[in-house]
């Protein structure tokens, strides 16, 4: 889980290098990322783990912190 996490911060720090993203858990609730930068996210991340990310799994809840898209890129690659 460590090494999609490193990879994750990594094509967020792409998108924006001023924002600490090792801390922030609010990247959606705080605009951090707009939609153009979840477009860019969800094809980055389905490039980099070989991953189809289902609408359903395009929530908040999922996109507001490095952590947030471990979790569900972990989980994507069990199923």
């Amino acid at each position: 889980m460590n090494e999609i996490r490193e990879t994750i911060l990594e094509i967020l720090q792409d998108l924006h290098e001023d924002v600490d993203f090792e801390n922030e858990d609010k990247l959606i609730d705080k605009k951090i990322l707009d939609s153009f930068d979840i477009v860019t996210l969800i094809s980055e991340l389905s490039n980099e783990f070989d991953v189809t990310i289902p609408a359903d799994k395009i929530i908040p809840e999922n996109f507001n912190s490095a952590d947030a898209l471990a979790e569900m890129i972990a989980a994507l690659e069990d199923e």
